[in-house]
């Protein structure tokens, strides 16, 4: 369904029912209207095709069997092979004798030395293999093939192609079933059809055709015969793998769980009718989303069997060098795993289109998945904890995303992860890779009985499989860097409360007030690429940045964060008063002779505050941002104890008379909405207001003691 355009495209035919009766009708395209095929499917068709020739003895399944294979049960599939001992061990030895002899191939070529020479051999001989065992060893290649960091050319070249270049079954049997599942006859439903399939995938293949009564031109795609009873015995094989693997390893993770999982989300992909309304909540979801494009679906003319669907024309995403889309896609991402829970779950390069108008365009869902309120706060948390370095909190967070049993040593946890991750983080949240960190917490996990909780396999295949895109069109490419910008942005205005109560914690660190981190945060979410331009943070200008930090925290969404600041200047204005007053003291007594110095009065917690001010007054100003302290709190006091008083003093009253740093602060005022100057007014009474409270209760403390 999603393969390039064709030398010359086969052309559309009559749909009457009989095949030797078809015949070529004068039919003129619509512009830019072109089979995708990169080879005519003609030169690949065979009477029978190379999955039922190698494995058509899993077919024989009665209608009973068969129809109680509709949803994944194991219990179910187990009970019916349980009767079928014979076929379960032919399956068995087809299956070890294959890849055995394969894997016993590759050894000779590595002691022979000729490993290098044989690579595109033993990578087409792979490909044949796979196709020859059927949809689930399919699908799995169709996972690794999207990962070009992980595996050698030659095996990407040849995996890539069981995506969407198999080897097509009979199109009698399909058009049989078209007619069967839809209660028509052909040429009733179609006014023109392709005579043969113009692509062909694990579970179906796919016709070009022009509905009879709109006249729309669709995409049919019908199943293949027997994948239920194929998958179903395979899913058996490698549950009870699973089950040893894990056995003999010791491995944590419930492994025959997440076969479970993968078994229940591929059952639900054989389901087309389920496929369909997958659909249509995907494009209600996300389909008005700038450059991206989900088909429209004809529920009507869907079964479990058969589905149809708008046609898109376009060419893989991988197969064009387009980092627009790819950036597209990564916004499309953060919007399915984060702001709605339902995503898809098998965005392989044969399901990601860009259009010829230059559109991200998602077909086929049948593999989706769906990422509970809980969860995805989780894994948000996770993400700032880890960027920040807060490795204590990140521990927690692997407990609460199931990752990590409680019981766990949080101490000794925490210790590992800093070594794990603190290499990664230090390069910067741009150059972390989600594969990386993925691999190096390996034998971390192994030790500290980490699991991988049966829904988040698929959450991580999706992760995986995004950045193995992403790095096709750019090598250097991290999902992570990518995504985070709209983390930090959902952090900052998510109404969550366990995000603000995150947030919270975030920017106040054994009760000091991190500015550090929250202008990580906003910066950060500066980066952050809208739907209407793609913008580099380095290419926003001073005013720009100011006026988009200024619109932020006067809206609704930027509330919470706005009491933050307003707090905080609270605090700063009131150490600058009494900064101000001890200034005045030390400099009137230091003339006169042999007076002694009056004890400072400022507490670390005001020389705090006080540094806090400036950067705060430098946030908005538009200036770079000093120092940076990420290393803890100890680091961030240690940072504030650099100048004296009198020097911060100078150099806050410098920063408020400064007429420079003060333009750009005063040049965006007009440009912002009239909502947000009405409530930019309404800030000073409001800060008048907790400055009066805080130098009250102050003074009511200082009085009491």
């Amino acid at each position: 369904m999603i393969l390039t355009p064709p030398p010359s495209p086969p052309p559309f035919h009559s749909a009457t029912r009989h095949h030797s009766r078809r015949k070529a009708l004068n039919f003129i395209r619509p512009p830019n209207l072109h089979l995708r095929t990169t080879t005519t499917v003609n030169a690949i068709r065979q009477d029978v095709d190379t999955f039922t020739e190698s494995s058509g003895y899993l077919f024989e399944l009665n209608t009973s069997e068969a129809e109680s294979l509709t949803d994944y049960n194991i219990s179910k599939i187990a009970s019916i092979y349980r009767k079928k001992p014979l076929i379960v061990l032919r399956r068995v030895l087809q299956i070890g004798n294959t890849l055995g002899k394969w894997f016993a191939l590759r050894y000779i070529d590595s002691i022979s030395e000729r490993s290098d020479m044989m690579f595109e051999v033993r990578a087409s001989q792979l490909r044949e293999i796979l196709a020859k065992l059927g949809p689930a060893y399919i699908k799995i290649a169709q996972a690794i093939s999207s990962r070009p960091d992980l595996i050698p050319p030659s095996y990407l070249n040849e995996l890539s192609l069981l995506q969407d270049r198999i080897s097509p079954f009979s199109t009698e049997i399909a058009f049989n079933t078209i007619e069967k599942e839809l209660g028509l006859p052909l040429n009733q439903l179609f006014s023109e059809i392709t005579p043969e399939p113009v692509a062909a995938a694990s579970l179906g293949q796919v016709y070009q055709a022009r509905l009879q009564d709109t006249g729309q031109i669709v995409a049919v795609k019908v199943q293949r015969p027997g994948v239920q009873a194929a998958i179903s015995l395979d899913i058996l094989i490698l549950r009870a793998l699973a089950g040893l693997i894990r056995k003999a390893g010791k491995f944590n993770t419930d492994l025959p769980a997440v076969v479970d999982e993968w078994a229940s989300s591929l059952f639900r992909e054989m389901d087309y009718v389920n496929e369909a309304k997958n659909g249509v909540r995907f494009r209600e979801l996300y389909g008005s989303l700038k450059d991206v494009l989900v088909p429209d679906f004809y529920i009507a003319r869907t079964t479990r069997k058969v589905i149809t669907m708008q046609w898109i024309e376009g060419q893989k995403l991988s197969e064009v060098k387009d980092l627009y889309l790819v950036q597209i896609g990564v916004y499309c991402s953060f919007n399915q795993l984060l702001e709605y829970g339902f995503y898809h779950a098998d965005p392989h390069p044969g399901n990601l289109l860009r259009t010829y108008d230059g559109k991200l365009a998602y077909i086929d869902f049948g593999m989706m998945g769906e990422f509970k309120q809980e969860f995805r706060d989780g894994f948000i948390e996770a993400c700032i904890h880890l960027i920040n370095r807060d490795y204590d909190s990140l521990a927690n967070d692997f407990v609460t995303l199931g990752l990590l049993p409680a019981t766990a040593d949080k101490d000794a946890v925490t210790k590992a992860l800093t070594g794990v991750f603190q290499d990664a983080v230090a390069r910067g949240v741009q150059n972390i890779s989600f594969g990386d960190l993925l691999g190096n917490l390996g034998t971390t996990m192994y030790k500290f009985k980490f699991q991988i909780p049966s829904y988040f396999s698929l959450v991580i295949r999706s992760l995986a499989v995004l950045e193995g895109i992403a790095i096709s069109n750019d090598p250097n490419y991290k999902v992570l860097g990518g995504t985070y910008p709209w983390i930090a942005r959902k952090v900052l205005t998510d109404n969550s409360p366990q995000l603000r109560s995150s947030l919270q914690s975030l920017l106040y660190e054994d009760g000091v007030f991190r500015i550090d981190r929250l202008e990580s945060l906003l910066s950060e979410s500066l980066r952050a690429r809208t739907e209407k331009a793609l913008v580099k943070v380095e290419d926003i200008a001073s005013n720009e940045a100011v006026k988009q930090i200024m619109s932020f925290t006067l809206t609704e969404k930027g509330a919470f964060v706005r009491e933050i600041l307003l707090q905080e200047f609270a605090k700063g204005l009131d150490a600058l008063g009494l900064a101000t007053v001890e200034s005045f003291t030390s400099a009137a007594t230091s003339n006169i002779p042999f007076a002694p110095s009056p004890p400072s009065s400022l507490t670390d917690e005001d020389m705090i505050n006080l540094r806090n001010l400036h950067r705060l007054l430098q946030l908005l100003s538009g200036s770079p941002n000093i120092e940076d302290a990420n290393d803890g709190v100890e680091a961030f006091r240690q940072y504030t104890k650099k100048r004296t008083n009198s020097e911060e003093v100078s150099l806050i009253l410098n920063e408020l008379t400064s007429v420079q740093d003060i333009v750009p602060l005063l040049n965006v005022i007009p440009e912002l909405p009239p909502d947000l100057q009405q409530q930019l007014i309404r800030l000073p009474v409001d800060l008048v207001g907790k400055f009066v409270s805080r130098v009250a209760a102050r003074t009511i403390r200082r009085a009491l003691l």
